[in-house]
């Protein structure tokens, strides 16, 4: 009887401890949910909080979203802004060898999409690229945010990157 006794009081004792673990997993994990990490060949790596990408100059794009076969409204953050804090070459300075730059986003589910830096870029391509923070008015939902990726020239979202946590500008050369 006293071994049983031993034996409950270690497993309640195990199960206390990695219920404490996994609990500040997940509160270590919401706590670095709301942070974007950017990163580029000529810069050091960033980390962008939902309150900086607030603070930056917003754009709101109007999407159709052929999986829910609904229009969606996104507001959030040009990607070429967001990249500009890594001194991407943007505007006048992209063409010859900056053409061969790209963008890799990545979401928490390591989905991962590539977007060539002109494609990014509103004075070279016609479509936006943006951070999303707010989709109708309202902030994302758990299943798609705090930050996503919104290409609005596909004609499927499959380059929309939900659970957006990094942005890295690469070079092919």
């Amino acid at each position: 009887m006293r071994a049983k006794r031993l034996v409950a009081v270690f497993v309640v004792s195990f199960c206390t401890s990695v219920l404490g673990a996994q609990q500040a997993s997940v509160g270590a994990a919401s706590a670095t949910k709301s942070i974007l990490g950017v990163a580029g060949p000529s810069h050091e790596p960033m980390e962008l909080s939902a309150a900086d990408l607030k603070a930056m100059p917003r754009t709101t794009v109007n999407f159709h979203n052929s999986h829910t076969n609904a229009d969606e409204t996104y507001s959030g953050v040009r990607l070429a802004d967001v990249l500009a804090k890594m001194d991407a070459p943007l505007g006048n300075a992209l063409r010859g060898e900056a053409l061969a730059n790209y963008v890799v986003a990545t979401g928490s589910d390591g989905y991962t999409v590539v977007l060539a830096l002109g494609e990014v870029d509103p004075s070279f391509h016609p479509g936006e690229v943006i951070v999303a923070d707010t989709m109708d008015g309202k902030p994302l939902d758990e299943h798609s945010g705090p930050f996503k990726l919104v290409v609005t020239e596909d004609k499927r979202p499959a380059r929309g990157v939900r659970n957006l946590i990094r942005i890295e500008l690469k070079t092919a050369r």
